[in-house]
């Protein structure tokens, strides 16, 4: 239940009734909210002549529901907005890993050629085995702060546990959750004491109620500024790394109020098969896009057979532009 108080209710009653009812309190445009689990139906009757409104809802989807909120959220870069009524794409772009400052320079050179908003890298790489490689680090970050200040663009970068999280919002714009931390509630609990924005890849093995409640903690806990991103889920299917559910993300964009983003990158897995799949993406109107590009993907140390090489990646930026137009919504 999302419950908003009037503006007359003392911050005693405030206190006695999240603690009643086990809510958590954010403070919202000026308004005092107060969220309890989708368990709760009705309020204790010496509550009621606090409450200006309230919406009961089947599931603990609340704050990210369409059904309390119809208007989709507006995050905003300064330099760019995703979301809201910009019919605004956002195409993020950059490599998997930052390798070095050569490597993560020509990155950035491409997008302001293409006059591109994002640059993505990792610096913390959550890999599956211990001898892969694992990232600069805050070297890394600091490679992504020199590229912001000397481009003027926006940086996205993954946290992989929460004792970086400090790091990565000094450093970074959007700060990316990975599938395999989706779960962590260190990091999204720190998420949620900051207002930078936080973009939440979904595990190839959750669930869309999963998914948006992950969202929930991070709203819950005051940051209003929180991306989706659908990345592919693991299904019976070996040909391709993972499955890109659109079916998902049709009900998303049904459903819920957060904006969203695609990447074919890592659903696809192999290079070859991202383009097509980015016009795909771009048809069914989502917010953003995140492609891996890197100067000679061949020499990756990370993800190499599914990062475009820089020709691939201005190519791909041309052939989306009719489509783009035909949809009315603009590449940035």
């Amino acid at each position: 239940m999302i419950i908003h108080l009037k503006k007359n209710t003392t911050s005693e009653i405030l206190n006695d009734m999240a603690k009643q009812l086990k809510a958590f309190h954010i403070k919202q445009e000026n308004r005092e909210l107060l969220i309890t689990s989708s368990g709760l139906k009705e309020i204790p009757t010496q509550f009621e002549d606090y409450i200006e409104e309230k919406w009961v809802f089947d599931s603990d989807m609340q704050l990210s529901s369409k059904a309390y909120n119809s208007n989709k959220t507006e995050i905003d870069l300064g330099t760019v907005k995703i979301g809201g009524n910009t019919n605004n794409t956002i195409l993020i772009g950059g490599p998997c890993s930052v390798e070095s400052e050569d490597q993560i320079r020509s990155s950035a050179e491409l997008l302001k050629g293409l006059n591109l908003s994002v640059l993505r890298g990792g610096c913390y790489k959550p890999r599956t085995s211990p001898y892969s490689f694992q990232g600069l680090g805050v070297e890394g970050l600091h490679l992504l702060s020199k590229m912001r200040n000397e481009y003027g663009l926006k940086i996205i970068s993954e946290v992989r546990d929460a004792t970086q999280v400090e790091e990565i919002i000094e450093h970074t714009d959007i700060i990316q959750i990975g599938a395999k931390a989706m779960y962590d509630q260190g990091i999204l609990r720190a998420c949620a004491k900051t207002q930078k924005p936080v973009m939440i890849k979904r595990g190839f093995g959750t669930s869309l109620q999963e998914f948006t409640q992950a969202a929930e903690f991070i709203l819950s806990g005051g940051n209003p500024n929180v991306i989706l991103c659908e990345r592919g889920i693991r299904t019976f299917e070996t040909k391709t790394r993972f499955t890109l559910d659109l079916c998902g993300v049709a009900w998303l964009q049904e459903h819920s109020n957060l904006p969203i983003i695609l990447d074919p990158s890592h659903a696809m897995g192999y290079a070859y098969g991202v383009p097509s799949l980015t016009k795909a993406c771009l048809a069914m109107g989502v917010d953003g896009l995140i492609i891996e590009a890197h100067p000679n993907p061949a020499l990756a140390k990370s993800d190499a057979s599914q990062q475009l090489n820089h020709d691939e990646f201005k190519n791909l930026h041309h052939a989306l532009q009719p489509l783009a137009r035909s949809l009315g919504y603009n590449i940035v």
